[in-house]
């Protein structure tokens, strides 16, 4: 790693605070000079300041037998009272907690004291139908009101959730609730992606029957939301009504305390083979951390501040910052079921008007996605309102960062651009706006109170302007506690690399100031004739070019030079002249086939796209081949699968596409390719 070559940090363009938003500003420098001087000290003045205790704590971090840490042990809370309760208690009952906007329009508002009312009934149906501490409870659901509050639910009783992504398939949730033991499945009969009903009962179904009657399954009860009122099938006795149930429960519900370290839900990672890995959050660390990054990075003023964080939450982005975080800070959100692109190319834009929204949050797949389709529609809808904008998942190229501000955020919004990991559980490394000079393309400084360091393969800290492996160097309140039953597992993972400190897996640069640059998974990092070349690097250069919305790059190999660089872009729909107005339409976006193009163009492109990498690196980072596609493959989450690419790059049948949102693309690639 360290002798990755050096594009991303010619990048000169600069960000300061404007002097209003630094004068309101939520977060302050001194924040970083507490946290150095005692870190643990410090995180219990968070867990204190954000959280209330039932019972509070008188030890804040037991690091005796690492690296199975212990924080706020002896101090008891409960979640769910954290993110409702003391909030109507507080006298913010009318506020609102969540605006749901469903994929057909339609629409719900729960004041704080409507979604506690219904959580409370939530948990009372639980405990009727068997459920207690401890017990896991898998939730397979759409992004509905019902996603928010069965978590919450599970969380004021003791119990444990798993959520399950609703895109994956029935083999994928069976070895889930049978790795976690679930006792109860909380599902929907369908849900409403791009324009139609996704069915979900019948995965749940065929999920329970794999094996057949030699390999029961532990699940006794099938809770079932009617939400897209498809046909499904029925299980007597185990399937049960989510409305039936509901209406007939108790209103009254008290929420007891329970020890900090009581597991909160097992997540398991995504792309996972063989076992499923599952990772173990526990409560008090984990939302102290959620709570204070919520608040800090995002500035928030839960007075008026208009949240939304557009992940779904079967992954950690949707249970940290669209349940905990916000839920535990008392902001208002906005929570949506469908895709971006459904029934129209501006439906986030016409949410964020609907709504008001302040802050945003978002994925760069979806930023880069709206820049192909090109500005003309965000900008038939007004973003006045937008004061934040934040990008998480994977790292956000300068050229998209800059467009993300200039066109959605107005010119003026602050970006942070937040690094951290399903393990991590909450934010590790992001600008703090009011406080933070923007660097775009950069995740910039580890937030106060967390110990980041970029060693090389030895174990040694690199230094500036040198490049390494990502480790977090001290034990952080949000971060795992293990892989559910495989602790042999999580110590093999996570902390044999580098013992004593937790290898994230991704590789990372520090510029000349010391600033972060990630660059992606090290399992994704090329060896060119010797040269170890980042794919995020080649990825940020092909896309600074303005003919380019998105490229995904990988390693294929190659007899002479050991490993090729091997690109694929995805064409921009439209480019612009020196005026600044749209000008050529390249890519039909509304088809898979790449059909505005002749040969010729395409060629002399791919030549003019090899030419530009090697004079932004270097030659050695020149693409063997660039091709030119019409849509990268992809999970539901927005994640590129460069494994697929690579099967292709390198002539194999490709190989398993069963997490893709669209199978179909795969087929394409193979004959643009071939």
């Amino acid at each position: 790693m360290t002798g990755s070559i050096d594009n991303l940090l010619h990048e000169t363009r600069r960000f300061a605070p404007s002097e209003e938003f630094q004068a309101n500003a939520v977060a302050q420098a001194e924040l970083y000079d507490r946290a150095s001087e005692d870190r643990p000290a410090f995180w219990g003045e968070q867990a204190r300041e954000l959280l209330h205790w039932h019972t509070p704590f008188t030890k804040t971090l037991n690091w005796s037998n690492p690296p199975f840490a212990q924080w706020f042990e002896d101090g008891e809370l409960n979640v769910a009272y954290n993110c409702l309760d003391r909030h109507v208690e507080a006298g913010n009952g009318d506020r609102i907690a969540l605006n749901w906007e469903g994929e057909p329009g339609d629409s719900v508002t729960f004041t704080y004291a409507e979604l506690t009312a219904e959580v409370k009934k939530a948990a009372n149906v639980l405990l009727s139908l068997g459920v207690g501490r401890g017990d896991r409870v898998a939730i397979y659901l759409p992004m509905i009101p019902e996603a928010v509050i069965s978590m919450l639910a599970v969380a004021r009783i003791g119990a444990v959730h798993s959520v399950v992504f609703g895109g994956f398939s029935a083999e994928s949730l069976r070895a889930r609730i049978d790795d976690a033991s679930a006792r109860l499945v909380i599902t929907a009969d369908g849900g409403w992606r791009k324009g139609k009903v996704s069915a979900l009962k019948p995965a749940v179904d065929a999920s329970l029957t794999i094996g057949g009657d030699e390999n029961p399954s532990t699940v006794e009860h099938v809770l079932v939301v009617k939400r897209g009122k498809n046909d499904i099938d029925w299980v007597e006795g185990r399937d049960l009504w989510w409305h039936d149930q509901i209406a007939a429960a108790d209103t009254e519900h008290e929420a007891q305390p329970f020890p900090a370290e009581t597991p909160l839900f097992i997540l398991y990672t995504s792309g996972t083979t063989g076992k499923p890995k599952g990772i173990l959050h526990t409560s008090g660390g984990y939302l102290t951390q959620a709570a204070f990054t919520h608040k800090n990075v995002f500035d928030l003023h839960p007075e008026t501040d208009v949240y939304w964080s557009t992940a779904d939450v079967g992954w950690i982005t949707g249970h940290t910052y669209v349940v905990y975080g916000p839920l535990a800070n008392g902001a208002t959100q906005v929570i949506y079921e469908g895709t971006p692109d459904s029934p129209h190319g501006g439906r986030w834009w016409e949410i964020v008007q609907k709504y008001g929204v302040t802050i945003l949050y978002a994925a760069p797949t979806a930023i880069r996605t709206f820049m192909k389709l090109g500005r003309q529609i965000p900008d038939q809808f007004d973003l006045s309102s937008l004061r934040l904008l934040g990008s998480v998942g994977e790292p956000i190229n300068p050229e998209a960062w800059v467009w993300y501000r200039d066109v959605i955020g107005h010119g003026t919004t602050p970006i942070v651009d937040t690094w951290w990991q399903t393990e991590t559980g909450a934010m590790m490394i992001s600008a703090l706006p009011g406080v933070t000079t923007l660097k775009p393309g950069s995740a910039q400084v580890p937030l106060p109170g967390i110990h980041i360091e970029v060693l090389d393969e030895q174990g040694t800290p690199v230094g500036k302007n040198s490049g390494g492996l990502l480790v977090v160097a001290e034990p952080w309140p949000a971060m795992l506690r293990g892989i559910w039953g495989d602790p042999d597992r999580y110590v093999e993972t996570y902390w044999s690399t580098f013992p004593g400190k937790y290898f994230a897996g991704d590789g990372a640069r520090l510029d000349r100031d010391g600033d972060v640059w990630l660059l992606g998974r090290v399992d994704d990092v090329m060896n060119v004739s010797g040269h170890r070349l980042s794919t995020a690097e080649i990825e940020s250069s092909l896309v600074s070019h303005p003919r380019v919305a998105e490229a995904a790059v990988v390693g294929a190999n190659d007899e002479t030079t050991g490993q090729a660089v091997v690109a694929f872009v995805i064409v921009r729909a439209e480019t612009a002249d020196d005026d600044g107005e749209a000008d050529v339409t390249v890519v039909d976006a509304t088809t898979l086939g790449v059909t505005a193009l002749d040969a010729t163009t395409l060629d002399a492109l791919s030549a003019e796209l090899r030419a530009h990498v090697a004079t932004q690196i270097g030659a050695i980072a020149r693409p063997k081949q660039v091709f030119i596609v019409a849509e990268l493959p992809k999970t539901r989450s927005g994640k590129i699968m460069r494994r697929l690419l690579r099967d292709v790059a390198e002539g194999r049948e490709i190989g398993d596409t069963t997490t893709l949102a669209d199978a179909q693309v795969m087929t394409v690639i193979s004959g643009t390719v071939g």
